[in-house]
């Protein structure tokens, strides 16, 4: 490997240099968000791939300091991965997410077509600015939010829908819902 970064075209070596970095940061970007979530076989993977990419990258730029190329190749192809890997995470969607809806005129609706599709709601009655409103908890999978989000749209407009990332830790509908999903 270090006899190809000493003989070939400085281009195509700062070209590899970015596209190993830009591997390099994608996989580091979800691996980070598999250790928030708890995956660790996946996070173990990722770690060691990672590594093996980094060394790749740092290692072709260190053998050559006076290239000024080459380091730009690798900064830009950092900056770059952690926006593909935010890409590529995103794509993904691994993990669940709670969705808080606030409705002031179609709750109940919201709440039964939303169990209907198989999703956990609680609901919980409030006063807002102008009134009563309904709350909905509507937990699912971080996959299945954009559906969530259609289907709210659909039954009420006005809803204001906020989300979080969560880890289910103990019982309830989850240990039902993740055996389905």
């Amino acid at each position: 490997m270090a006899e190809f970064f000493a003989t070939a075209n400085p281009w195509l070596v700062a070209g590899v240099i970015f596209i190993v970095r830009v591997l390099n940061m994608a996989v580091d970007t979800i691996r980070m968000l598999t250790v928030v979530r708890g995956m660790k076989t996946i996070t173990w993977i990722l770690g060691f791939v990672q590594t093996v990419l980094f060394v790749l990258a740092l290692g072709s730029v260190i053998n050559d300091l006076d290239n000024p190329i080459n380091i730009i190749s690798y900064s830009v192809g950092f900056a770059t991965g952690n926006v593909i890997g935010m890409m590529i995470e995103k794509r993904l969607a691994f993990g669940f997410i709670n969705m808080t809806i606030i409705s002031s005129v179609r709750g109940q609706e919201l709440a039964d077509r939303l169990r209907a599709d198989g999703h956990a709601v609680t609901e919980i009655s409030a006063r807002g600015k102008d009134g009563m409103v309904s709350i909905l908890e509507c937990s699912a999978q971080r996959k299945l939010a954009p559906g969530v989000q259609d289907l709210v749209m659909q039954i009420d407009p006005s809803a204001f829908i906020t989300s979080r990332d969560i880890r289910p830790l103990h019982r309830g509908y989850w240990r039902e819902y993740q055996r389905k999903g």
